[in-house]
Order: structure tokens, then C-alpha cells, then sequence
């Protein structure tokens, strides 16, 4: 290794190859209590197959890795593999984060915590929910520790989802925009009015909804972050800009709560699934791609240290599969219903 302005700058990030230990800085870590020397140990003990640290190639700082750095050292290695970040100091401690709850020794909730704070003074816009998937706290989470740094960090009206896009908070003008469309227009399908009024095809459903009670196409202010929603709200805003929300059918009723396995449950005791073989070829399909939190903490030890990022992307995209078909099922849902 020359420098990090010789041969790494020259490598691909996805590239391996040693480096040398004596050329690294230490980790911008989470960690709040830094280095776990009982951890250190267990990785000396199967330091063949841990995966490669990842570094910061314009500065040469560890980006995730330092217990393994700190194992190498310890079995008087002079080289470690490493892999190359080239974004700014704020992407790199994000990767880090994402990085050390995928794998290795778990952060705290404590560090999480910490790690959404400085996410959020670094990146105000980004929604609760990407934060969440970075973090690896659920978005009600985030969204608290962003209610209570709220007076000490930049507040924005715009969110960027993990969509990438820009999500304004305030659909005031828009909503009215759909309003005037709508009373100019009537026979206009909810299509074309939301693409021209720049919403989303569960907002414009609602708008319309509005109009034909005779309410404002835009909703009261909320009072306080408790109040609950009016009674017959029907995805609003807030489903796709906050998300902690939930679009209203995925949803228990008022006063319930149901656990995943109860959905399924009640899933497989309908007669419409029941009583037709494509219902019931759904029910199996689904009871094969559905597991809870207690079935993969029992499978997770099987998992070698070397794959458990692998594992994690995986798990990643699966999510993203599965939150597309969410938002499928909801306009499907509001397209039907206008």
C-alpha cells in the first residue's frame, strides 16, 4: 500500500487487498464505549475468515472495522484486507453505522440513539424511515429523537425517502391545486389529477374524498403528535412522508391490536382465500415467505461471520420487495375505491 493517494486511489470500492496496518486511522466508530476487547479476542480466534474492513479512501480512516484491525494487531500482522468508501466524512460514519448493525458485535441502542442525533445534523431532510433502515431502529424511533433534538438541529420541509426522492412535509398548495382540478374538471381521472397536481394517488383520493363530505381538500392542523386521526382519513399525507405511519387498511381497528401471526391467521380462516385454489395457493405462497423476529434470532448464530453481510443485503432487498408490494396493494386499493 502507497498512500492513499497511490495505489487505493487507483482500486475499485468493491476491490480487495491488503493494506497496511501502520497506514490506517482510527474509526469515526458509533461505539460510544469504543473498543470491546472481549470481542477482540473471539475475532483472534477466527481471524481467517472474518470478511474485510472497510476504509475511507481519502483519508485512510477505518469506516468499519476496528475490532478486526485491532485482532490483526494482536497476531502481529503487519497487513489486513480492506475495501475502499470514496464518499464525504457524514456518508462514511452513515456506512458505518449500516455496517456495524449487520454485522460483528451489535451497537447498543444507546449508540443507535447517538447515531441518529448526528445523522440528523448531518442530513436533516432524510426521512425517519431511511434513518431506521440505517440505524436499525424501528422509524417511531427516529422520529422521537428527531421530536426531541428538534430545537438543537436545521428542521426542513422536504423529506428524501429511500426512494432517493424529495418528499415535502406540506402538501397544502397541492392538495388545492387537485381541489381546483377537480371542482373545474370533474370527469378528470384521479390519475391525471394527481400527476398534475404533483401528489400522490393516495392523497389525491383523499382530497376528492374531502370534497365530496364538503371539507377543505387540506386537513386540520393536527394539535399534538398524540391526537389521533379523524375517523375516516383514507391514507393521507403523512402514509408516504412519515413512516411511522401506516396507510389506513394496514391497520388494526380502533382500540385492537394484531400481531403478525393473527393477520396470518385470519388470512387463512377467510372463506374468499379459502374456498378458491388460487386463494389458497396464496395462503401457502405467503406462509412461505413469512417468518417473525423469534424464527431468524433462531437461525441467526448459523449465519459464518464472513457471510453476514451478504445476509444482510439480502435481507435488505427482500424488505424493499416486500414494501413494494405494500404500496401496489395500496393504490390498487385507492384506485378502486375512487
Amino acid at each position: 500500500m502507497e498512500s492513499s493517494g497511490g495505489i487505493a486511489a487507483e482500486l475499485p470500492a468493491h476491490f480487495t487487498q491488503p493494506v497496511r496496518i501502520s497506514t490506517l486511522i482510527s474509526a469515526d466508530t458509533p461505539r460510544l464505549d469504543g473498543i470491546d476487547e472481549v470481542h477482540v479476542r473471539r475475532l483472534v480466534e477466527v481471524f481467517e475468515s472474518v470478511p474485510p474492513i472497510l476504509v475511507h479512501r481519502p483519508t485512510m480512516r477505518v469506516v468499519d472495522g476496528m475490532h478486526r484491525v485491532r485482532a490483526a494487531a494482536i497476531l502481529g500482522r503487519d497487513l489486513i484486507d480492506a475495501q475502499f468508501f470514496d464518499g464525504g466524512d457524514d456518508e462514511a460514519f452513515i456506512q458505518s453505522v449500516a455496517r456495524n448493525i449487520a454485522h460483528g458485535l451489535p451497537l447498543s441502542v444507546a449508540d443507535r440513539r447517538a447515531a441518529v442525533c448526528r445523522i440528523l445534523a448531518s442530513f436533516p431532510a432524510m426521512s425517519d424511515r431511511s434513518i431506521a433502515v440505517y440505524t436499525g431502529l424501528d422509524a417511531k424511533s427516529v422520529a422521537d429523537v428527531r421530536r426531541r433534538s428538534a430545537a438543537d438541529l436545521p428542521q426542513s420541509n422536504v423529506r428524501l425517502g429511500l426512494d432517493g426522492k424529495a418528499h415535502p412535509l406540506d402538501r397544502t398548495q397541492e392538495r388545492r391545486h387537485a381541489a381546483e382540478l377537480m371542482s373545474r374538471s370533474p370527469e378528470l381521472p384521479l390519475r391525471v389529477v394527481a400527476q398534475e397536481a404533483g401528489l400522490s394517488l393516495g392523497t389525491a383520493h383523499d382530497v376528492r374524498q374531502r370534497l365530496l363530505r364538503g371539507e377543505e381538500p387540506v386537513p386540520p392542523p393536527l394539535s399534538s403528535p398524540r391526537s389521533p386521526a379523524p375517523a375516516k382519513r383514507t391514507v393521507p399525507e403523512q402514509a408516504r412522508t412519515a413512516p411511522s405511519a401506516r396507510p389506513q387498511w394496514a391497520r388494526p381497528p380502533a382500540g385492537t391490536t394484531r400481531s403478525a401471526m393473527d393477520m396470518m391467521r385470519m388470512l387463512a380462516d377467510d372463506p374468499s382465500l379459502r374456498n378458491s385454489e388460487a386463494g389458497r395457493d396464496f395462503v401457502r405462497w405467503l406462509h412461505g415467505h413469512f417468518f417473525t423476529d423469534e424464527a431468524w434470532r433462531r437461525r441467526i448464530e448459523a449465519i459464518p461471520p464472513h457471510h453476514s453481510e451478504t445476509v444482510a443485503e439480502l435481507a435488505l432487498k427482500c424488505a424493499g420487495t416486500w414494501r413494494r408490494l405494500a404500496q401496489e396493494l395500496s393504490e390498487r386499493k385507492m384506485s378502486r375505491g375512487m
